[in-house]
């Protein structure tokens, strides 16, 4: 028998004033996955995320978040639910293992079993080494992986993770990615907003973009890519005036500019014939185009190209 949604949202509005944040917007997230939200500053990912978290209401629409109603049945949600925002809910002058205990007596355990779900959870995160450090002594990554661990102390069902990456170095933003993983795979549903489209990208079982505050595309990552195109042509063009010749000529056909590289992404099939003949159309006499490359389609050229554009769903 199939499960309800971990997370059910239609028609979701809010204003402040004149300005429209959310106009509308359906989520339905199965449980036991990692869903991302992705959009630019301002697109209303974080309101959202507050709306299903019960920290703003709506002005009009209906959610359910682990199978109630996010307004009339508010305590059951937020019983079932964990928000960790971008900054580390941390006390740094207490220790590890001290931070997750006091968590727990604040969910309600009782203190051997604060201290029994304190060690499970720092051994789960790769932290037990350093349980008896005071927190101000961790690293970004490990006071993220902390974080992390504070907010399954009360084994919900529901994980709002907001930007949790911003700030850390490459390698912390992987031990973070394979903490994310790992949630899923233990069937807890994962609530993921993130401007790093890599991270959508790796830990996302389903992707919807928001912008202006509507959901523009939904859909997986390799769903989302070929809405763009099949793959990208980058041209690296001979000069300033080349790169601004060659994009004007190109024009809707450019899903990615770095002009300070003198460099354009163009959606193409990867056909070499189709290849063939854009270069001949936009560069006959071979003075324009340094060098070319072919890749995938990425979660950058979906972004770029799909913002400020109509919807559209996969």
């Amino acid at each position: 028998m199939q499960q309800p949604p971990a997370i059910e949202a239609t028609g979701l509005t809010k204003s402040y004033g004149e300005v429209g944040v959310l106009r509308g917007i359906d989520l339905t997230i199965a449980p036991g996955t990692v869903f991302a939200l992705l959009g630019p500053n301002g697109a209303g990912k974080t309101t959202a995320v507050r709306i299903l978290a019960t920290l703003l209401a709506a002005d009009a629409g209906t959610a359910r978040v682990a199978g109630h109603d996010v307004l009339a049945e508010r305590s059951a949600v937020r019983r079932a639910i964990s928000l960790t925002g971008q900054y580390a809910a941390l006390d740094g002058e207490l220790t590890g293992a001290e931070n997750l205990r006091l968590v727990g007596r604040l969910a309600g355990l009782s203190r051997g079993a604060a201290r029994t779900r304190a060690d499970e959870l720092l051994d789960r995160f790769r932290l037990a080494d350093a349980a008896g450090r005071r927190v101000a002594t961790y690293s970004g990554g490990m006071r993220r992986r902390l974080d992390l661990a504070a907010s399954l102390v009360g084994e919900p069902a529901v994980v709002f993770l907001d930007e949790p990456t911003t700030g850390l170095d490459p390698r912390s933003r992987q031990e973070v990615w394979e903490m994310v993983a790992s949630l899923a795979d233990s069937g807890v549903t994962v609530f993921l907003t993130t401007q790093y489209l890599e991270e959508a990208d790796r830990l996302a079982d389903r992707i919807a973009l928001i912008d202006g505050g509507l959901i523009v595309a939904e859909g997986t990552a390799a769903e989302l890519k070929r809405l763009v195109a099949a793959e990208r042509l980058d041209l690296t063009l001979t000069g300033p005036e080349a790169y601004a010749t060659v994009e004007r000529l190109l024009d809707d056909l450019v899903v990615r500019r770095e002009p300070g590289e003198r460099r354009l992404g163009v959606a193409t099939s990867g056909r070499a014939d189709q290849i063939r003949e854009l270069l001949d159309a936009v560069d006959p006499e071979r003075t324009l185009v340094e060098r070319f490359a072919v890749h995938g389609a990425t979660l950058d050229d979906v972004f770029m190209t799909l913002t400020d554009k109509e919807p559209a769903h996969v």
